[in-house]
């Protein structure tokens, strides 16, 4: 699977924050339910892995990857909890090497020019902007549509359901990341179907 594939099964890919484990699988089971296919788990919690393997295991029809990669062990540990792809905050040339030499698609962070040209020298032609809002957002999207027109960004962090469709709207932003679709408050109160809500507006982009 290459990463740019991940775009075409919903406008939005959700990031989410696993803190307690028994959430994993109904949490996944009621973004599918909503449309939500495509599945990022950060690896900021000591569940994270558990999450993604459990999520693997018992909801199929999802394709579930592992976010925040910092580390070879980080790659390499996703890959065996079962993911199917790798998102990075940023990028190192080593990253990609253990990503390709594990056969673990990466979608890696960049948020400046230099970053772009790196991970596009490295092969790497779908990137993640990252914080997309906090680094220039839309009006610098723009800008790189210029000198890196033959590169497609997933911008993450700072983005909204409001917002999102901006983004969307640019010819070289064909999904964005989200984590509106998995608020903490909803997770902790198991309220699924309002994360299933959540996840039919997503789609509806």
């Amino acid at each position: 699977m290459k990463t740019i594939e991940l775009a075409k099964y919903s406008p939005v890919i959700p990031v989410i924050v696993i803190e307690n484990i028994e959430d994993a699988v109904p949490m996944a089971e009621a973004l599918l339910a909503g449309g939500v296919k495509v599945l990022e788990i950060t690896l900021r919690t000591k569940c994270a892995l558990k999450a993604i393997e459990m999520i693997a295991n018992k909801v199929p029809d999802a394709i579930v990857g592992a976010g925040t990669l910092r580390t070879k062990s980080d790659a390499t540990n996703a890959k065996l909890a079962g993911s199917q792809f790798a998102v990075s905050p940023g990028y190192t040339n080593e990253m990609g090497l253990i990503c390709k030499e594990i056969e673990l698609p990466l979608l890696p962070g960049v948020s400046t020019g230099s970053e772009v040209m790196n991970a596009n020298n490295d092969g790497f032609s779908f990137l993640k902007l990252f914080p997309a809002v906090a680094v220039g957002g839309i009006n610098l999207l723009k800008g790189f549509s210029g000198p890196f027109s033959d590169v497609k960004f997933c911008p993450t962090g700072g983005i909204t359901i409001e917002s999102a469709p901006d983004f969307l709207a640019l010819p070289n932003v064909p999904v964005c990341g989200g984590t509106w679709l998995t608020p903490k408050k909803l997770i902790e109160e198991k309220n699924w179907s309002a994360i299933t809500k959540l996840a039919k507006q997503a789609c509806s982009i």
